[in-house]
């Protein structure tokens, strides 16, 4: 599994930060990978790294809506960077025992589509943890 310290994606002075929180519900997943296809489009990514950054999301949400807590919140943060956007999404998890599998068919598609992928498990304040995938794709890169 790669833990990675939320701290590795820290922000530049010149970085523009976008957050959005709904509901952890796949229904409201579209209108996140919506925000990336902007956020990517805008800051000048070719259409492969736009269409690489949109399926990542995607499937990031969807994997942690399917250990949230039910009626929790999905926050992710898009942080756009000169040439890269980082995301991280984290949600609160149904239980101790909930997890992100790094070894599963959408884990690894992820990790083909970014540049790179990291989960973060965290406890969280009531009592239940939280969970956290962050990535990030730069602007013209090419997948693994």
């Amino acid at each position: 599994m790669s833990e990675k310290d939320p701290a590795d994606f820290t922000t530049a002075d010149n970085a523009s930060t976008v957050e959005v929180r709904t509901t952890a519900s796949a229904a409201l997943i579209p209108t996140i990978r919506a925000v990336a296809s902007d956020l990517a489009a805008r800051a000048d990514f070719d259409l492969d790294a736009i269409s690489d950054l949109r399926m990542a999301v995607d499937e990031a949400c969807a994997t942690l809506v399917d250990v949230a807590a039910p009626g929790s919140r999905l926050d992710c943060r898009f942080t756009v960077l000169q040439e890269q956007i980082q995301v991280t999404a984290q949600v609160q998890a149904a239980g101790p025992g909930a997890t992100v599998s790094t070894d599963t068919f959408g884990w690894r598609v992820l990790q083909t589509l970014a540049d790179e992928v990291a989960v973060q498990h965290a406890p969280g304040t009531d009592g239940l943890p939280m969970v956290a995938i962050m990535l990030d794709k730069r602007a013209g890169a090419t997948t693994k």
